[in-house]
């Protein structure tokens, strides 16, 4: 069953090593095969992951575009490390993502991935409006 994407005009999207830009109308697509898909949206260049838990997204992300655990597997795990001392409160997050990982569910866990930086959204919401206590609910 082939994966349906509409693109809304001027959207882009990740396939494989392509870049794919819609022109000025809305677009669907239909799109058989095995390959790596993210949309526009979801791409985090390292410019944009300017906290730790979207260095970590940009690390998972690179494994999922290339395929490939090994290349980043030492860097991921030193940001992981620092993200878990720094706030336990994540490891039940951090455990799914590398459980997601060790399978070789590598979509799964970029969404895994993205739930630690809304985590970290809220984490950072809580210090700076000086509200005690934690995100919940995860």
């Amino acid at each position: 069953m082939a994966l349906k994407v509409e693109l809304k005009p001027g959207e882009k999207l990740l396939v494989g090593n392509c870049i794919i830009t819609n022109s000025d109308q809305r677009t669907r697509l239909f799109i058989d095969g095995h390959a790596p898909i993210l949309r526009e949206k979801d791409i985090l260049t390292a410019d944009t992951a300017d906290t730790p838990a979207k260095r970590i997204y940009l690390a998972v992300q690179l494994m999922y575009i290339e395929d490939d655990i090994a290349t980043m597997r030492d860097e991921y795990f030193a940001l992981v490390n620092d993200f878990v001392t720094a706030a336990p409160s994540a490891t039940e997050i951090v455990n799914q993502i590398n459980n997601e990982i060790l399978t070789g569910a590598l979509y799964k866990s970029l969404k895994a991935a993205h739930r630690l930086i809304e985590f970290e959204q809220e984490l950072l919401s809580h210090a700076s409006t000086g509200r005690p206590g934690l995100p919940t609910d995860r």
